[in-house]
């Protein structure tokens, strides 16, 4: 497995500025085949690094609702559940979890009222505090320049570099940092898939 170069660095830059450019100004763009383009597009979906491509909606220009910034002060060890029931509500735009183990979130809601929102959704108790805020405007610009690429090994955690392993098991792509740990993990993966 390699890691990403600066010609993927440039693509990924042009894919998040417009994810239906075609791959032929893609590849004028970084001096490279329509093919190979194709080729490292498809490297980087296999690799989990572009996970789908998806169009940027200027929802109000399409909805009449009111956009909040919400920030849940959640109980500790209770992250997962509330932010699993904050991503099924209808409207949420983005969704943050802080180091901390805040809960934060912006959404366009229809009828501005958050405290039923919150309690159809989630189980309130799981909430210490909540703060909102109405929103004037937001943009979003995810920027892939100035990062690096930072698998960690599904088996023991470690950074994967250049030399890892990467192994399709049941139709998920599993990274890992040397092949003793690959061996490990796919033995375990089989001996629970047979005890179940």
């Amino acid at each position: 497995m390699r890691e990403l170069d600066e010609t993927d660095l440039e693509i990924l830059q042009l894919l998040v500025a417009d994810a239906r450019r075609p791959y032929n100004e893609i590849a004028d763009a970084v001096n490279l085949s329509p093919p190979t383009v194709s080729d490292r597009i498809d490297r980087l979906r296999d690799l989990g690094v572009v996970k789908r491509f998806t169009v940027d909606l200027d929802r109000s220009l399409l909805s009449d609702g009111v956009a909040v910034l919400v920030d849940l002060h959640v109980e500790p060890g209770r992250v997962s559940e509330v932010r699993n029931g904050v991503e099924g509500i209808d409207g949420v735009e983005h969704l943050f979890v802080t180091a901390d183990g805040n809960v934060i979130f912006h959404a366009r809601l229809r009828d501005g009222a958050v405290e039923p929102l919150l309690t159809d959704a989630i189980d309130i108790d799981a909430v210490r505090e909540y703060d909102v805020k109405l929103l004037e405007d937001s943009a979003w610009h995810p920027e892939p320049r100035g990062v690096e690429f930072a698998l960690e090994c599904d088996e023991c955690g470690n950074s994967v570099t250049s030399e890892g392993e990467s192994s399709h098991i049941d139709g998920e792509l599993y990274q890992f940092c040397c092949s003793s740990c690959q061996s490990q993990f796919e033995e375990r993966y089989e001996d629970l898939k047979e005890a179940a």
